[in-house]
């Protein structure tokens, strides 16, 4: 439970960091468009800056949704069963699906970061940025999407074994005020 717990905090961290990307996205889309409009000015930069500030936020808060059992899912179907049998089909979800996938994609994505990298790749759009941040970033939000499967599977097997009640995976359901007032909560702890 203690690599469960690491690798959650971990994935908590990278996905309160990037949570700022999208204010960022927002703003630089926002001044963009002023620009555009008022002066009638535009950069392809401007234009991938926000492109790859959303790349950041799906990449790497992916593994935080998978934490937060927020992905996509057949709840009306699986809601039925015990939550024994419910725990049964995560588990099996992880291993024969989550994970191999996760693995492919990532297994397939690092040589092309890797190439990316090695030629300083550059936009070709005139006036672009260098492309190669944008590839890295789908190596390593698989990669955190992995660890955050690893920790759900620790989990489910716990639970399977009556060394966890269930709490530590259950959906979390909040409220945008109680979102605010967590936010509010960590940022007077950093």
């Amino acid at each position: 439970m203690s690599i469960s717990r690491f690798i959650d905090k971990l994935n908590e961290k990278i996905a309160g960091a990037v949570s700022w990307a999208l204010l960022a996205a927002v703003i630089i889309c926002a001044g963009n468009a002023l620009v555009r409009y008022a002066f009638n000015y535009s950069s392809n930069a401007w234009l991938e800056i926000q492109w790859y500030l959303y790349g950041a936020m799906f990449l790497l808060a992916s593994a935080h949704t998978l934490k937060r059992d927020e992905h996509v899912r057949i709840d009306v179907v699986v809601g039925r069963f015990s939550k024994r049998t419910q725990v049964w089909i995560d588990l099996f979800g992880f291993l024969l699906f989550l994970l191999p996938v996760c693995l492919l994609i990532l297994y397939d994505a690092i040589p092309y970061a890797q190439i990316s990298i090695q030629s300083q790749e550059m936009s070709s759009n005139a006036g672009g940025l260098i492309v190669w941040p944008a590839k890295l970033l789908v190596p390593l939000g698989f990669f955190l999407l992995i660890l955050q499967g690893i920790s759900e599977i620790i989990k489910r097997i716990a639970f399977l074994a009556g060394r966890i009640d269930g709490h530590e995976f259950a959906k979390h359901v909040t409220t945008p005020e109680e979102e605010i007032e967590a936010i509010k909560a960590a940022n007077k702890l950093n």
